[in-house]
Protein backbone atom coordinates (compact mmCIF):
# COMPACT_ATOMS: atom_id res chain seq x y z
CA UNK A 1 0.00 0.00 0.00
CA UNK A 2 2.75 2.60 0.74
CA UNK A 3 4.26 2.09 -2.38
CA UNK A 4 1.82 1.92 -4.54
CA UNK A 5 -1.05 4.88 -3.14
CA UNK A 6 1.23 7.42 -4.90
CA UNK A 7 0.49 6.01 -8.40
CA UNK A 8 -3.50 5.56 -7.29
CA UNK A 9 -3.57 8.78 -6.25
CA UNK A 10 -2.05 10.44 -9.22
CA UNK A 11 -4.96 8.62 -11.02
CA UNK A 12 -7.67 9.47 -9.27
CA UNK A 13 -6.38 13.29 -9.15
CA UNK A 14 -6.00 13.14 -13.17
CA UNK A 15 -9.38 11.52 -13.55
CA UNK A 16 -11.16 13.72 -11.57
CA UNK A 17 -9.48 16.81 -13.49
CA UNK A 18 -10.14 15.71 -16.69
CA UNK A 19 -13.95 14.88 -15.78
CA UNK A 20 -14.55 18.01 -14.97
CA UNK A 21 -12.48 19.97 -17.81
CA UNK A 22 -15.04 18.25 -20.22
CA UNK A 23 -17.72 19.80 -18.32
CA UNK A 24 -16.21 23.10 -17.79
CA UNK A 25 -16.12 22.70 -22.06
CA UNK A 26 -19.67 22.16 -22.10
CA UNK A 27 -19.63 18.42 -22.32
CA UNK A 28 -23.97 17.47 -22.74
CA UNK A 29 -22.94 13.61 -21.35
CA UNK A 30 -21.69 12.56 -18.59
CA UNK A 31 -17.21 12.75 -20.45
CA UNK A 32 -16.95 8.98 -19.74
CA UNK A 33 -13.90 8.93 -22.50
CA UNK A 34 -11.91 11.89 -21.00
CA UNK A 35 -11.64 10.12 -17.71
CA UNK A 36 -10.70 6.83 -19.22
CA UNK A 37 -7.66 7.83 -20.62
CA UNK A 38 -5.83 8.55 -17.40
CA UNK A 39 -6.89 5.56 -15.76
CA UNK A 40 -5.28 3.50 -18.75
CA UNK A 41 -2.25 5.59 -19.41
CA UNK A 42 -0.74 6.88 -16.21
CA UNK A 43 2.38 4.76 -14.59
CA UNK A 44 4.90 5.80 -12.39
CA UNK A 45 7.03 7.24 -14.87
CA UNK A 46 5.96 10.06 -16.65
CA UNK A 47 7.14 9.36 -19.62
CA UNK A 48 5.71 6.66 -20.38
CA UNK A 49 2.66 8.33 -19.11
CA UNK A 50 2.93 10.59 -22.63
CA UNK A 51 3.65 7.81 -24.40
CA UNK A 52 0.43 5.72 -23.28
CA UNK A 53 -1.45 9.03 -23.81
CA UNK A 54 -0.15 9.85 -27.01
CA UNK A 55 -0.89 6.02 -28.29
CA UNK A 56 -4.00 5.82 -27.27
CA UNK A 57 -5.42 9.47 -28.65
CA UNK A 58 -3.93 8.85 -32.22
CA UNK A 59 -5.79 5.48 -31.80
CA UNK A 60 -9.16 7.12 -31.13
CA UNK A 61 -8.94 9.06 -33.81
CA UNK A 62 -8.05 7.31 -36.45
CA UNK A 63 -10.02 4.52 -35.34
CA UNK A 64 -13.32 6.55 -35.21
CA UNK A 65 -12.41 7.72 -38.79
CA UNK A 66 -12.19 4.09 -40.11
CA UNK A 67 -15.26 3.34 -38.61
CA UNK A 68 -17.28 6.25 -39.86
CA UNK A 69 -15.40 5.39 -43.32
CA UNK A 70 -17.07 1.99 -43.25
CA UNK A 71 -20.23 2.27 -41.48
CA UNK A 72 -21.21 5.24 -44.48
CA UNK A 73 -20.22 3.12 -47.12
CA UNK A 74 -21.25 -0.61 -45.99
CA UNK A 75 -23.92 -2.21 -44.01
CA UNK A 76 -23.65 -4.20 -41.20
CA UNK A 77 -22.00 -6.91 -41.90
CA UNK A 78 -19.34 -9.71 -41.01
CA UNK A 79 -17.27 -8.56 -44.08
CA UNK A 80 -17.78 -5.10 -43.09
CA UNK A 81 -16.37 -5.94 -39.52
CA UNK A 82 -13.92 -7.80 -40.69
CA UNK A 83 -12.32 -5.00 -43.00
CA UNK A 84 -12.82 -2.71 -39.97
CA UNK A 85 -10.62 -4.85 -37.42
CA UNK A 86 -8.20 -5.50 -40.56
CA UNK A 87 -7.87 -1.44 -41.37
CA UNK A 88 -7.67 -0.83 -37.55
CA UNK A 89 -4.91 -2.94 -36.90
CA UNK A 90 -2.92 -2.24 -40.25
CA UNK A 91 -3.15 1.83 -39.23
CA UNK A 92 -2.22 0.94 -35.54
CA UNK A 93 1.30 -0.88 -36.92
CA UNK A 94 1.96 2.61 -38.03
CA UNK A 95 0.57 4.67 -35.39
CA UNK A 96 2.31 3.63 -32.45
CA UNK A 97 4.17 5.95 -29.37
CA UNK A 98 6.97 3.34 -28.52
CA UNK A 99 6.05 0.38 -27.48
CA UNK A 100 4.14 -2.81 -29.91
CA UNK A 101 1.01 -2.64 -32.53
CA UNK A 102 -1.26 -0.35 -31.53
CA UNK A 103 -4.79 -1.93 -30.75
CA UNK A 104 -6.72 0.70 -30.04
CA UNK A 105 -7.39 2.00 -33.31
CA UNK A 106 -9.20 -1.66 -34.18
CA UNK A 107 -11.02 -1.31 -30.86
CA UNK A 108 -12.24 2.35 -31.27
CA UNK A 109 -13.08 1.39 -35.48
CA UNK A 110 -15.26 -1.54 -33.58
CA UNK A 111 -17.12 0.86 -30.80
CA UNK A 112 -17.96 3.34 -33.95
CA UNK A 113 -19.49 0.58 -36.13
CA UNK A 114 -21.76 -0.74 -32.98
CA UNK A 115 -23.08 2.50 -32.23
CA UNK A 116 -26.50 3.99 -32.68
CA UNK A 117 -25.80 6.91 -33.74
CA UNK A 118 -22.05 7.09 -34.90
CA UNK A 119 -21.60 10.32 -36.05
CA UNK A 120 -22.49 11.76 -32.34
CA UNK A 121 -20.53 9.21 -30.90
CA UNK A 122 -17.36 10.09 -32.90
CA UNK A 123 -17.85 13.59 -32.08
CA UNK A 124 -17.73 13.08 -28.35
CA UNK A 125 -14.83 10.28 -28.46
CA UNK A 126 -12.59 12.10 -29.82
CA UNK A 127 -12.55 15.49 -28.51
CA UNK A 128 -13.21 13.90 -25.30
CA UNK A 129 -9.99 11.54 -25.33
CA UNK A 130 -7.85 14.29 -26.70
CA UNK A 131 -8.76 16.29 -23.82
CA UNK A 132 -7.79 13.25 -21.07
CA UNK A 133 -4.93 13.14 -22.91
CA UNK A 134 -3.47 16.69 -22.66
CA UNK A 135 -4.65 16.48 -19.02
CA UNK A 136 -2.64 13.39 -18.61
CA UNK A 137 0.24 14.73 -20.16
CA UNK A 138 0.06 17.76 -18.01
CA UNK A 139 -0.80 16.69 -14.82
CA UNK A 140 1.88 13.29 -15.03
CA UNK A 141 4.95 15.12 -13.81
CA UNK A 142 3.64 17.45 -11.56
CA UNK A 143 1.59 14.85 -9.07
CA UNK A 144 3.43 12.69 -6.89
CA UNK A 145 6.54 12.48 -9.24
CA UNK A 146 8.69 9.74 -9.11
CA UNK A 147 12.37 10.46 -7.34
CA UNK A 148 14.99 8.97 -9.69
CA UNK A 149 17.92 9.79 -7.12
CA UNK A 150 16.33 8.36 -4.17
CA UNK A 151 15.61 4.89 -6.62
CA UNK A 152 18.82 4.76 -8.14
CA UNK A 153 20.57 4.78 -5.20
CA UNK A 154 19.23 1.84 -4.04
CA UNK A 155 19.36 0.15 -7.44
CA UNK A 156 23.12 0.95 -7.46
CA UNK A 157 23.25 -0.69 -3.76
CA UNK A 158 21.32 -3.87 -5.18
CA UNK A 159 23.90 -3.89 -7.74
CA UNK A 160 26.83 -3.47 -5.49
CA UNK A 161 25.47 -6.00 -3.04
CA UNK A 162 24.52 -8.70 -5.95
CA UNK A 163 28.13 -8.47 -8.17
CA UNK A 164 30.04 -8.87 -4.66
CA UNK A 165 27.99 -11.96 -3.56
CA UNK A 166 28.56 -13.40 -7.27
CA UNK A 167 32.44 -13.07 -6.90
CA UNK A 168 32.83 -13.90 -3.55
CA UNK A 169 30.43 -16.96 -4.04
CA UNK A 170 32.31 -18.30 -6.62
CA UNK A 171 35.54 -17.89 -5.46
CA UNK A 172 34.06 -19.90 -2.20
CA UNK A 173 32.83 -22.59 -4.36
CA UNK A 174 36.04 -23.15 -5.71
CA UNK A 175 36.84 -25.10 -2.69
CA UNK A 176 33.43 -26.79 -2.04
CA UNK A 177 32.56 -29.08 -4.46
CA UNK A 178 31.18 -29.85 -8.10
CA UNK A 179 27.63 -29.74 -5.99
CA UNK A 180 28.34 -26.78 -4.34
CA UNK A 181 29.64 -24.74 -7.45
CA UNK A 182 26.34 -25.91 -9.44
CA UNK A 183 24.23 -24.39 -6.99
CA UNK A 184 26.74 -21.55 -7.14
CA UNK A 185 26.43 -21.44 -10.72
CA UNK A 186 22.33 -20.94 -10.63
CA UNK A 187 22.83 -18.13 -8.05
CA UNK A 188 24.96 -16.19 -9.85
CA UNK A 189 22.64 -16.49 -12.69
CA UNK A 190 19.83 -15.21 -10.69
CA UNK A 191 21.87 -12.39 -9.51
CA UNK A 192 23.21 -11.45 -13.09
CA UNK A 193 19.52 -11.26 -14.13
CA UNK A 194 18.61 -9.02 -11.32
CA UNK A 195 21.31 -6.86 -12.41
CA UNK A 196 20.31 -6.66 -15.97
CA UNK A 197 16.64 -5.77 -14.36
CA UNK A 198 17.86 -3.03 -12.29
CA UNK A 199 19.46 -1.13 -15.13
CA UNK A 200 16.29 -1.56 -17.53
CA UNK A 201 15.11 0.22 -14.03
CA UNK A 202 17.57 2.82 -14.04
CA UNK A 203 16.93 3.65 -17.37
CA UNK A 204 13.67 4.26 -17.09
CA UNK A 205 14.43 6.54 -14.27
CA UNK A 206 17.09 8.38 -15.85
CA UNK A 207 14.32 9.39 -18.69
CA UNK A 208 11.54 9.46 -15.91
CA UNK A 209 14.13 12.55 -15.00
CA UNK A 210 13.02 14.35 -18.28
CA UNK A 211 9.24 14.61 -17.32
CA UNK A 212 10.07 15.62 -14.03
CA UNK A 213 10.60 19.70 -13.65
CA UNK A 214 10.29 19.25 -9.54
CA UNK A 215 13.42 17.67 -9.31
CA UNK A 216 16.00 19.20 -11.74
CA UNK A 217 18.83 19.86 -9.31
CA UNK A 218 19.31 16.09 -9.88
CA UNK A 219 19.63 15.69 -12.95
CA UNK A 220 23.26 15.60 -13.26
CA UNK A 221 23.68 13.03 -10.43
CA UNK A 222 20.75 11.04 -11.75
CA UNK A 223 22.26 10.56 -15.07
CA UNK A 224 25.92 9.59 -13.35
CA UNK A 225 23.93 7.00 -11.00
CA UNK A 226 22.52 5.32 -14.51
CA UNK A 227 25.64 5.34 -16.40
CA UNK A 228 27.53 3.94 -13.60
CA UNK A 229 24.96 1.38 -13.21
CA UNK A 230 25.23 0.21 -16.69
CA UNK A 231 28.50 -0.21 -16.60
CA UNK A 232 28.40 -2.61 -13.97
CA UNK A 233 25.13 -4.23 -16.09
CA UNK A 234 28.32 -4.76 -18.98
CA UNK A 235 30.18 -6.55 -16.82
CA UNK A 236 27.65 -9.08 -15.31
CA UNK A 237 28.27 -11.86 -18.22
CA UNK A 238 31.83 -12.44 -16.99
CA UNK A 239 30.43 -13.07 -13.68
CA UNK A 240 28.63 -16.19 -15.49
CA UNK A 241 31.40 -17.12 -17.21
CA UNK A 242 33.70 -17.05 -14.02
CA UNK A 243 30.93 -19.73 -12.33
CA UNK A 244 30.69 -21.49 -15.33
CA UNK A 245 34.17 -22.10 -15.41
CA UNK A 246 34.35 -22.89 -11.85
CA UNK A 247 31.19 -25.84 -11.92
CA UNK A 248 33.20 -27.04 -15.07
CA UNK A 249 36.58 -26.83 -13.26
CA UNK A 250 35.55 -28.53 -9.81
CA UNK A 251 33.98 -31.93 -11.59
CA UNK A 252 38.05 -32.80 -12.82
CA UNK A 253 39.77 -34.62 -10.38
CA UNK A 254 42.80 -34.04 -12.37
CA UNK A 255 42.61 -30.38 -11.68
CA UNK A 256 42.87 -30.68 -7.70
CA UNK A 257 46.60 -28.93 -7.38
CA UNK A 258 45.64 -26.27 -9.64
CA UNK A 259 42.45 -25.18 -7.65
CA UNK A 260 44.06 -25.27 -4.30
CA UNK A 261 46.69 -22.79 -6.24
CA UNK A 262 43.39 -21.14 -7.36
CA UNK A 263 41.84 -20.62 -3.91
CA UNK A 264 45.07 -18.96 -2.43
CA UNK A 265 44.86 -16.22 -4.96
CA UNK A 266 41.38 -15.64 -6.23
CA UNK A 267 40.07 -14.29 -2.96
CA UNK A 268 41.94 -10.98 -2.60
CA UNK A 269 41.48 -10.40 -6.68
CA UNK A 270 38.02 -10.49 -6.12
CA UNK A 271 38.02 -8.46 -3.25
CA UNK A 272 40.02 -5.80 -5.20
CA UNK A 273 37.27 -6.67 -7.90
CA UNK A 274 34.58 -5.55 -5.85
CA UNK A 275 35.86 -2.36 -4.66
CA UNK A 276 35.60 -1.47 -8.09
CA UNK A 277 32.32 -2.10 -8.60
CA UNK A 278 31.85 -0.34 -5.62
CA UNK A 279 33.67 2.56 -6.56
CA UNK A 280 31.82 2.86 -9.77
CA UNK A 281 28.19 2.46 -8.70
CA UNK A 282 28.94 5.17 -5.66
CA UNK A 283 29.95 7.78 -8.17
CA UNK A 284 33.58 7.52 -7.70
CA UNK A 285 36.22 6.72 -9.86
CA UNK A 286 37.20 3.59 -10.26
CA UNK A 287 40.34 3.54 -11.65
CA UNK A 288 42.74 3.65 -8.70
CA UNK A 289 40.55 0.23 -7.44
CA UNK A 290 40.74 -0.78 -10.96
CA UNK A 291 44.67 -0.29 -11.19
CA UNK A 292 45.55 -2.30 -7.80
CA UNK A 293 43.39 -5.39 -9.07
CA UNK A 294 45.37 -5.34 -12.01
CA UNK A 295 48.35 -5.06 -10.62
CA UNK A 296 47.24 -8.54 -8.43
CA UNK A 297 46.03 -10.04 -11.40
CA UNK A 298 49.74 -9.14 -12.82
CA UNK A 299 50.99 -10.94 -9.56
CA UNK A 300 48.84 -14.05 -10.03
CA UNK A 301 49.75 -14.52 -13.87
CA UNK A 302 53.55 -14.12 -12.76
CA UNK A 303 53.03 -17.20 -10.50
CA UNK A 304 50.98 -19.58 -11.98
CA UNK A 305 50.70 -19.94 -15.82
CA UNK A 306 48.69 -22.85 -16.32
CA UNK A 307 45.37 -22.93 -18.22
CA UNK A 308 43.18 -23.15 -15.60
CA UNK A 309 44.63 -20.17 -13.99
CA UNK A 310 44.17 -18.62 -17.13
CA UNK A 311 41.04 -19.78 -17.80
CA UNK A 312 39.84 -18.21 -14.15
CA UNK A 313 41.52 -14.98 -14.81
CA UNK A 314 40.08 -14.04 -18.20
CA UNK A 315 36.64 -13.22 -16.62
CA UNK A 316 38.55 -10.64 -14.19
CA UNK A 317 40.33 -9.03 -17.22
CA UNK A 318 37.38 -8.68 -18.74
CA UNK A 319 35.53 -6.99 -15.68
CA UNK A 320 37.99 -4.48 -15.02
CA UNK A 321 38.57 -3.70 -18.66
CA UNK A 322 34.77 -2.61 -18.75
CA UNK A 323 35.48 -0.78 -15.86
CA UNK A 324 38.06 0.98 -16.88
CA UNK A 325 36.52 4.35 -17.53
CA UNK A 326 35.38 6.79 -15.35
CA UNK A 327 31.44 7.35 -15.76
CA UNK A 328 31.33 11.17 -14.60
CA UNK A 329 33.18 12.07 -18.07
CA UNK A 330 30.24 9.93 -20.05
CA UNK A 331 32.55 7.32 -21.29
Amino acid sequence: MRAQWPGAARIVVTVAVAWQAALWLGADQPPVYAAVVPLVALRGDPGTALGASLQRALGVVAGVLIGIGVVNVLRLSTVALALVVALGLLVGMVLRAGGGLNIQVAASSLLVFANDSPDAYAFHRVWETVLGGAVTILLAPLLWPPDPHRLLAVIAEDCRLRVTRALTGTVAALGAGPDAARDNLALVKDHVEAVHTAAARAREAERAMRFNPLRRRHRESVALQARSVAAVDGTAPHLTTLAREVAAFTRREDLAADLRGARGRLPALASLTARAVEDTLAGADPRPAVAAAREELAAYARTDSRPLAVALRRPFQQVLEDLDLDPRRGA
